[in-house]
């Protein structure tokens, strides 16, 4: 992103002049107060809003100038991890996960064990055939992050993935995400949880008051 502005009515920046590059197979954090900017900031890289001034190009493709028609393509290739999950209440936790995959015409047999495999590794293969309604809120998060991954997309994105569960499992977590990056997809985690920032040694990307304050390689500067 190049320059990079949100304003919204009243003349209120949610970011201003934000300029950053992220590699493919590179893992992010991005960190900053409440406000700081960094839910909108992921909003833009998978079109959820547009940009008020400058460019925006993700994949290869200009999201300040796409057409929504052009919208879902680019969003088949990048996974994300919402802060409020955004479950399909009356669909079950498998037709969930599976609809990120339904859409690009995988065969129904890859589906259902692409879609088994993700929900055993994040422990809830015995929930598939229950609603959102019916799980807790570590549940429900594990199922929108399964939705995120079952595509091995190009880019995800995560805001707050692990604000809802206990810490073994948010070690376990991190790490499953942190090992997509591994086999090449970009990973930029949003968290508030500094613990979490210092234990892995990834970039850090820091936002206050709409702007970045700090952008630190991690140590070797490596990915």
């Amino acid at each position: 992103m190049y320059h990079v502005s949100k304003s919204y009515s009243g003349g209120m920046y949610a970011l201003r002049d934000v300029s950053l590059e992220f590699r493919k197979g590179e893992f992010v954090f991005l960190t900053g107060p409440s406000g700081a900017g960094k839910t909108t900031l992921l909003k833009l890289l998978f079109a959820a809003e547009r940009p008020s001034e400058g460019q925006i190009v993700v994949l290869g493709r200009n999201v300040a100038r796409l057409g929504e028609s052009a919208i879902p393509s680019l969003r088949r290739h990048v996974g994300v991890i919402f802060q409020d999950f955004k479950l399909l209440p009356r669909r079950t936790v498998e037709e969930n996960v599976s609809l990120s995959l339904e859409v690009v015409g995988t065969p129904r047999r890859t589906i259902r064990a692409r879609v088994f495999a993700i929900l055993k590794q994040l422990g809830l293969q015995h929930r598939r055939y229950h609603h959102p309604l019916s799980l807790s809120g570590g549940e429900q998060q594990r199922v929108a992050i399964a939705r995120a991954l079952v595509n091995e997309p190009e880019v995800l994105l995560a805001d707050e993935p692990t604000g809802n569960l206990d810490p073994d499992l948010t070690l376990d977590i991190m790490d499953l995400i942190a090992s997509t990056a591994t086999r090449g997809t970009t990973v930029i985690v949003a968290t508030h949880e500094l613990g979490l920032v210092a234990r892995y040694g990834k970039r850090i990307v820091r936002l206050e008051g709409g702007g970045v304050v700090e952008d630190s390689a991690p140590p070797g500067g490596g990915a």
